[in-house]
């Protein structure tokens, strides 16, 4: 049960994460043609790897 919380938490933190990433006001964000953009890409796609494999594997803990 403890692995289907944490993985709903890092789910609401990621889905928190890019709404706050995203553009406002006409501007771009300032991670946009820099270094970083490919590395907050990568941190993006795992952190919803990780939350969709903890979601998983308590749903799987709990019916198992």
């Amino acid at each position: 049960m403890n692995l289907l919380i944490s993985g709903l938490v890092v789910l609401a933190a990621t889905i928190a994460l890019l709404w706050a990433l995203l553009p406002r006001g006409g501007r771009t964000h300032r991670f946009v043609d820099t270094e970083f953009e490919p590395y907050v890409a990568v941190a993006l796609t795992a952190l919803v790897a990780l939350s969709f494999t903890l979601l998983l594997s308590g749903v799987l803990n709990y019916l198992g």
